[in-house]
């Protein structure tokens, strides 16, 4: 059975930092993509960041310098340091692990994290 399991978020003020993981299990983690992704109130869900099996990262141009995705094949998990962060970063975050060929595409998600920035 597979499992995306995050942890780290909260409430923090504006220009804080916060550290989300999620851990995966039940996959071969090191072949899998793993992302991020968010979905604030009322709006439709966003990729983040995305980091490639063979380590190649793309972000989204409002996270980019502030931000940064990371992952360890060791322990089955991937990080994302949140730096800087504005009150329109507030949204339930949410791990993803993908695979896929011409053939197959395997698609998981986590249950979510809240964070919210405010004062």
């Amino acid at each position: 059975q597979v499992q995306l399991v995050e942890s780290g978020g909260g409430l923090v003020q504006p220009g804080g930092s916060l550290r989300l993981s999620c851990a995966a299990s039940g996959i071969i983690f090191r072949a899998y993509a793993m992302g991020w992704y968010r979905q604030a109130p009322g709006k439709q869900r966003e990729l983040v960041a995305r980091i490639t099996s063979g380590g190649t990262t793309n972000y989204a141009d409002s996270v980019k310098g502030r931000f940064t995705i990371s992952r360890d094949n060791a322990k089955n998990t991937v990080y994302l340091q949140m730096n800087s962060l504005k009150p329109e970063d507030t949204a339930v975050y949410y791990c993803n692990a993908d695979r896929s060929s011409s053939t197959y595409k395997y698609d998981f998600w986590g249950q979510g994290t809240q964070v919210t920035v405010s004062s």
